[in-house]
């Protein structure tokens, strides 16, 4: 990093006013914001980068991230071949390639090269950051290619040739937009995007979805469906089963409420009669598989329902067959479908399992526990339609991914096992549940070196919001984006802690729901609760718990921090939201009223105030010092919340980390590289501030 002196002295002020001294820190390429921006990176630089540690931090995690030995995971399973992006030191910004799908699943892959997107973004003077693709059935020749200037959510789409190898010269290109594109025929896409001025909602996003036919110009395409600017954004897909291709258009009516409009024969889209809030996951046997995340046709919430499509082909109205319900303690969280087959993923107290869903002639489901390891972390990754198969990795804090193949009928067979980081014996992972101020019960994972010395610093992550479950992963990858972080602080003493707070969706939507809008106090009781119990069991002391969030996660920890001065002793908040006030008229922020509330009207505002971070500074308090780490290309959380925050809490003599990556997007940081450095500074950071391995 540049070291750069501090600009300007910033003006001391105890709280944001009405009119706000800091909105100048919104303007994100502006120059004085910038150059802000760019001393405050230089001073933490200057702070934590002479830590003792940090440069073997730094090679360390590069080499775990950049390690050969990863999970080449199926992307696309596309016929009799399978689809990889695979990033190393070599290449950054990954390879994308293709290996023979009988030899994938033996563990004997031989992988070609179809795109290097670093060598792509060199030879074409952009910051390439690969995006995904489409392909489409049965030959799998073409492909819609996804690709991010610097990591925005806003991408490029070009037609690729698979059989060739090359981009098609005439295709399809749909120019750097937010947008979404899902292949109708060979000929013809289903695409939202910015189609012009007037085109997008009042979040920035897609608003109206057009038919393009090839050798059309774009503007000639043909509108299937349009909505008003005030509502959430429209996005196409499609969903493949046995016996055909059904585009979709995906219109939202809030966040969490959509309406889904499937193509017919006639090639009108029509409206699936769905109940309030309820979601299409996939479709298997001409059925649309729909989870209801409010009780609806006899039948719970968190429950999966199927609506036969035919009839809606015929211009009827589906009605709902029951096909799986979770028990109290179970969620269901992953739904993929093969020909035959519905493979759904539950969560168990937050623990994985893997269930084989097959219909019988009698329109009953049968149910198949799939034989994997218990109290695991259970991902579906892939599946065959026509093979039926799916592919599952299992892992856990203490062990390492390993990357199965299953049938419904056939046995389990192992695809990948990747070796042992680190030595596991000497740590303990244990499951405990904190009492919540109303009573409820929360679970936390916590790992711990054997013989270390207790009380001692702890490091929380937490999330609690948009029904996103926290799952124990292996402890070089928690928490998230921030490489082996947790390794390297239980190694050095520390108790490492993933929350699983209401708001997430560990326990299904009423876990959800319990966090919602005027019920957001609820996560942060929650995170409170589990600080609280590890002081009560010895594990930690107040002031040596440290609190880490990301986009959501930032926004919790900004609460937590000012509510709890006097538990917690250090705070990162990634990619945070931090003015609610004006999170609605920042970035993508109108997309979340339904999860937040709206705080231009009243009655929302009023419990909005009370938590948010950014009108919550108190003149006289020393709050715990914080690390913000956050991307200038972040196109969904406006970096200006960061900056804000962090300029407030330095006026008012708190003590502020600061990290702004040029690149990376909402997930911050481009490559290994930029990863592995977070990292390093992390723990660097926690050493000092909490006295972690001291």
């Amino acid at each position: 990093m540049t070291m750069l002196r501090f600009a300007a002295p910033l003006l001391l002020v105890a709280a944001a006013p009405a009119a706000d001294p800091y909105l100048w820190l919104e303007d994100i390429e502006g120059p004085r914001a910038l150059e802000q921006v760019k001393a405050w990176n230089a001073e933490t630089a200057a702070r934590l980068t002479q830590d003792p540690q940090y440069e073997k931090d730094r090679a360390r995690a590069k080499a775990i991230l950049d390690d050969e030995a990863q999970i080449a995971g199926p992307d696309i399973i596309v016929g009799d071949r399978v689809l990889n992006l695979w990033r190393d030191a070599k290449n950054p910004r990954g390879l994308w390639r293709a290996a023979d799908l009988a030899g994938y699943t033996a563990g004997r892959p031989k992988w070609t090269t179809l795109i290097d997107v670093d060598a792509l973004g060199k030879a074409e003077g952009q910051s390439w950051v690969w995006h995904g693709a489409r392909c489409l059935e049965p030959d799998y020749t073409r492909c819609l290619v996804s690709l991010s200037p610097g990591g925005t959510d806003a991408d490029t789409v070009r037609e690729f040739d698979l059989s060739t190898q090359r981009f098609v010269d005439g295709g399809f290109v749909l120019p750097q937009s937010s947008q979404s594109a899902a292949w109708i025929d060979r000929d013809t896409l289903l695409v939202a995007r910015d189609w012009g001025a007037g085109s997008l909602g009042r979040t920035g996003r897609p608003r109206i979805a057009k038919v393009w036919k090839r050798g059309m110009p774009l503007s000639a395409a043909t509108t299937v469906y349009e909505q008003g600017p005030e509502l959430t954004p429209i996005g196409v897909s499609a969903y493949v089963d046995a016996t055909m291709r059904r585009p979709v258009v995906r219109a939202g009516k809030t966040f969490f409420d959509s309406d889904f409009l499937f193509r017919v024969p006639s090639g009108a889209f029509v409206k699936l009669p769905l109940p309030e809030r309820a979601d299409v996951v996939d479709v298997i046997d001409g059925r649309a598989i729909v989870r209801l995340n409010r009780a609806a046709a006899g039948q719970p919430a968190g429950a999966l329902v199927a609506y036969p499509l035919d009839a809606l082909d015929r211009g009827e109205a589906p009605r709902a067959e029951p096909v799986f319900s979770p028990s109290p303690t179970q969620a269901v969280e992953e739904v993929e479908a093969t020909d035959g087959t519905l493979w759904v993923k539950v969560l168990d107290d937050v623990s994985g399992k893997l269930i084989a869903l097959t219909r019988g002639a009698d329109g009953r489901w049968a149910q198949r526990a799939i034989p994997l390891p218990a109290n695991s972390t259970i991902h579906i990754v892939g599946a065959s339609g026509k093979r039926d198969m799916a592919f599952a990795t299992v892992e856990g804090m203490l062990t390492p991914p390993t990357l199965y193949s299953v049938s419904a009928q056939g046995p389990v067979a192992k695809v990948q096992s990747l070796p042992a980081r680190f030595d596991a014996a000497q740590f303990d992972v244990t499951q405990r549940f904190a009492t919540s101020r109303d009573g409820t019960k929360v679970p936390y994972f916590l790992v711990t070196k054997k013989g270390a010395k207790r009380p001692g610093p702890a490091l929380i992550h937490a999330y609690g919001g948009f029904r996103n479950a926290q799952t124990p992963t292996y402890l070089t990858d928690q928490p998230y984006r921030a490489g082996p972080l947790a390794l390297t602080f239980v190694e050095r003493g520390g108790a490492y802690v993933l929350a699983n707070l209401r708001g997430g969706g560990e326990y299904g939507p009423r876990w959800h729901e319990a966090g919602l809008r005027e019920k957001r106090q609820n996560v942060f009781d929650d995170l409170h609760a589990v600080g609280d119990d590890l002081v009560r069991t010895g594990v930690a002391t107040k002031k040596r718990i440290a609190i880490s969030g990301r986009s959501n996660g930032g926004l919790l920890v900004g609460a937590a921090m000012q509510q709890r001065p006097d538990l917690y002793g250090a705070v990162i908040a990634g990619s945070p939201l931090e003015d609610m006030q004006r999170y609605t008229k920042m970035s993508a922020g109108a997309l979340w009223i339904d999860e937040y509330g709206d705080p231009d009207k009243p009655a929302d505002w009023a419990f909005m105030r009370k938590y948010s971070p950014y009108q919550n500074v108190k003149a006289g308090v020393r709050y715990p010092p914080v690390l913000f780490y956050l991307s200038t290309k972040d196109d969904r959380v406006h970096p200006g919340h960061a900056r804000k925050l962090a300029a407030l809490l330095k006026a008012n003599g708190n003590t502020v980390y600061y990290n702004e990556y040029l690149e990376g997007g909402h997930s911050v940081g481009a490559d290994h590289a930029e990863d592995a450095r977070r990292a390093a500074m992390l723990q660097a950071f926690l050493t000092r501030e909490i006295g972690v391995g001291k």
